[in-house]
């Protein structure tokens, strides 16, 4: 197997990103709990790490010799900068899990004054769009709908949890 270069770069890029994006997560969860808030419907928890896991681990495995799509790494590369906007919008709030602090409102300011679950349009939008990138369109099709059914999992979790809070 021949190794293209920036394939290796921009797999390399987004998976310290993920693990960066953890170590956040964990530290804001820790925080939050901390301060008396409460984790809510973990089982399903699992599942977002394999689907996750999976979509990299597959990246790898099969994207690493293709030569990328310069206007799909684009696309990518958009997605990312409205995943910062999501991130820095929620602060210490994002997590990768679901917290619900008691007493507080829930965010209603940059993207979430246009959408409900604006991390979750571009966690689609990333699980389609990488793998499209490296021409792995089966690949692409076969991860979205793994996310798509852990996500409908998730987001009804999520609005429970969130429109139960006083």
């Amino acid at each position: 197997m021949s190794i293209v270069p920036l394939s290796a770069a921009v797999l390399t890029i987004v998976t310290a990103q993920r693990l960066s994006e953890l170590v956040i997560a964990r530290r804001n969860t820790a925080r939050l709990l901390a301060a008396g808030a409460r984790e809510v419907a973990p089982e399903h928890y699992p599942l977002i790490v394999v689907v996750h896991i999976v979509w990299l681990a597959g990246l790898w495995s099969m994207g690493l010799a293709q030569e990328p799509s310069l206007p799909l790494l684009g696309v990518y590369a958009v997605i990312q900068a409205l995943r910062l906007w999501v991130l820095t919008t929620l602060g210490t709030r994002w997590t990768t899990r679901i917290i619900v602090v008691p007493g507080e409102h829930l965010v209603d300011r940059g993207p979430y004054r246009f959408i409900s679950h604006p991390n979750y349009a571009v966690v689609i939008g990333e699980i389609l769009v990488l793998p499209l990138a490296f021409g792995l369109v089966a690949f692409a099709i076969a991860m979205s709908a793994a996310n798509a059914a852990v996500l409908a999992i998730r987001i009804r979790a999520e609005n429970e949890a969130l429109h139960s809070t006083p």
